[in-house]
């Protein structure tokens, strides 16, 4: 089936990467490995971050017209013409204005991956992008949802239970390299990760601090990442700069070949869906210390493939890093499961034929008008163009 695919937040071929990238990237080639066709329906970021109703307004009258000119488009070529319309990561700050209005026009399922519900934006900055992301799940054939946080609050908006469908992150195992053998010299830890302001320099701040505590014991930190909070987060790593190594952001190869040479990844985590760069760490065969926030739990094994401390807890988190430093052979016994369960339930192969499975049985049940039959109208925005 032809399944027209659409990132409101980022589309997978943005210059700028990120976790929130890669997923779509993943997303993108996961569809393609389950024997349909997967085609980019736009690059049009709905993405709004200061809290501004005026933008918020633009952006979804811009979104409400480039629907209709997709709609057009469609239908002055059908081949064209998608089978299928799969959104992925729908929340507050950045909606969905096109999958919606082109799925009901051309009646064909409308597919949602990461949508996330913040109960208190109904009243907030962005309360016209959570309408339209209450009213995007609403409509949704099927919701996959991989933060299990997320679940409460999205099923609360299904009126059948089954249209939510939990479903393990993933990558491409394949290109992370086994970790070289736990060496005698000072341990190297690695974090991989973006330099936001919010929760990731919260993270940062947090990581120095915990790391602060470990200056008695030899060790090393590589950072990975870039971003526009780079001096703060230089600022909060003060403590440790003697013993550390900035790289810069990389690509996805080059952050495997970095992986492949650390013997712990560390990162606080807080308020993470999931995060990418620690299913990546197992992949590579490097234990994992994180904080134990939204999903990350569900992507390890406390005790097996890493340890997880309580979020935001700097004491802790010191304590746990210490521990692997000083034990050789469990860092050895947790790398090995740490690859060997990425592997078996986080690859690309398995989330792909998943994804088969979902796509299959929501187009199915369309067509019988199980689903079909379903559908709630009552939150439906209009938005007038507006000038620029």
């Amino acid at each position: 089936m032809r399944i027209a695919f659409y990132a409101p937040l980022k589309p997978p071929d943005h210059p700028v990467p990120s976790g929130d990238r890669q997923v779509a990237r993943l997303f993108f080639r996961a569809i393609r490995l389950a024997g349909h066709e997967p085609v980019l329906a736009s690059r049009f970021r709905s993405y709004e971050g200061d809290g501004d109703s005026l933008r918020q307004l633009r952006l979804a009258a811009f979104g409400q017209q480039l629907a209709e000119w997709l709609l057009q488009r469609y239908r002055e070529v059908p081949e064209l013409s998608p089978e299928i319309w799969f959104s992925y990561h729908l929340y507050h700050k950045a909606p969905d204005w096109l999958g919606p209005i082109i799925a009901d026009a051309l009646g064909i399922p409308y597919v949602v991956a990461e949508a996330s519900i913040t109960p208190e934006q109904a009243r907030g900055s962005w309360a016209a992008g959570h309408l339209a992301v209450e009213s995007a799940v609403r409509r949704a054939d099927a919701v996959i949802g991989l933060n299990p946080s997320d679940c409460e609050c999205v099923m609360r908006l299904l009126r059948d239970p089954m249209r939510w469908v939990a479903f393990k992150p993933f990558l491409d195992a394949q290109i992370y390299k086994s970790k070289v053998p736990v060496r005698d010299g000072p341990p190297r830890l690695i974090t991989v990760a973006m330099m936001r302001f919010g929760d990731k320099l919260a993270s940062y701040r947090l990581l120095g601090e915990a790391l602060s505590r470990l200056l008695d014991l030899p060790w090393s930190l590589e950072v990975v990442g870039d971003g526009p909070a780079r001096g703060e987060v230089k600022r909060a790593l003060c403590p440790l700069q003697r013993r550390i190594d900035w790289s810069g952001p990389l690509d996805n190869r080059a952050v495997a070949e970095r992986l492949a040479q650390a013997d712990i990844f560390v990162w606080p985590a807080l308020n993470e869906a999931f995060g990418m760069a620690l299913l990546e760490a197992q992949a590579s065969g490097v234990p994992v210390v994180a904080g134990s926030s939204g999903g990350v739990g569900e992507i390890m094994i406390s005790g097996v493939t890493g340890l997880l401390v309580a979020p935001g807890d700097p004491v802790a988190f010191a304590a746990a890093v210490r521990e692997l430093m000083l034990d050789h052979n469990r860092r050895a016994a947790f790398a090995e499961a740490a690859r060997r369960h990425v592997r078996l339930s986080h690859d690309l192969a398995a989330a792909a034929g998943r994804l088969a499975a979902i796509i299959e049985t929501c187009a199915s049940r369309f067509k019988s008008g199980h689903i079909s039959a379903v559908r709630d109208s009552s939150v439906s925005l209009k938005i007038r163009p507006m000038s620029s």
